[in-house]
């Protein structure tokens, strides 16, 4: 599980695939970060009111707020697309919208409700503890995806387990991309049409390598 070795796994499974990663970038997030600025405009009584706001209403404000919850499946299908990717299967930007649909769409929006709430609770106890509590609580969506049938609480406590001993490694994986990031700030944020995809791969490789290394311990235990 070492950083390097998870960051070149993660530029393997995007070789010859960066185009559509970067489409399915821009995509979820145009969606995720137009729309609810346009209901917020809407809301404040149009662009010209809007833009002559120092704050939004508190309505505009909340129906924006309440847009982006809606929306929030939307982030986890493109974190799901990429695990996709990391094993080598075919993904379109239609693989994108097909795990929005009937009860996972739900199931998805209640996890992050509740993922947020318990990491919230931490946080107001001590600021380290709601950090590290986010850390065990970071592997819940990609659990969801591979057990689409599991109690929500069951799937925050399998992320806990299976971020027992790796909560550090990923803390340090996630802040291996600061260099990158500063860099891409000096292209206007350009860079960031490449980066945001090797960082969504990168923790898509950590999950993958984390479930194998669980399986692996579990199948030398029964030997």
């Amino acid at each position: 599980m070492r950083i390097r070795d998870i960051k070149k796994d993660a530029l393997a499974s995007l070789k010859g695939r960066w185009g559509i990663a970067i489409l399915l970038m821009i995509v979820t997030y145009a969606i995720y970060f137009i729309v609810p600025s346009t209901a917020e405009i809407i809301a404040s009584g149009g662009f010209g009111v809007w833009i002559n706001q120092e704050n939004a209403t508190p309505a505009a404000s909340g129906l924006s707020t309440v847009v982006s919850l809606a929306l929030a499946p939307l982030l986890l299908s493109f974190y799901w697309v990429f695990l996709d990717i990391r094993r080598g299967r075919e993904v379109s930007i239609g693989t994108l919208f097909s795990n929005l649909s009937g009860k996972m769409y739900i199931k998805m929006i209640g996890l992050n409700l509740l993922v947020s709430i318990y990491t919230i609770l931490w946080t107001l106890l001590l600021i380290i503890p709601g950090i590290v509590k986010g850390l065990a609580y970071s592997q819940t969506y990609f659990i969801l995806k591979d057990n689409p049938g599991i109690v929500l609480n069951d799937a925050i406590t399998q992320s806990r387990k299976l971020m027992d001993g790796y909560k550090g490694k990923y803390f340090l994986l996630n802040l291996s991309f600061i260099g990158w990031g500063l860099l891409c700030l000096l292209t206007l944020g350009i860079g960031f049409i490449w980066l945001a995809p090797y960082i969504t791969a990168s923790l898509a490789s950590f999950y993958q390598r984390l479930i194998e290394n669980r399986d692996a311990q579990i199948a030398g235990v029964l030997e």
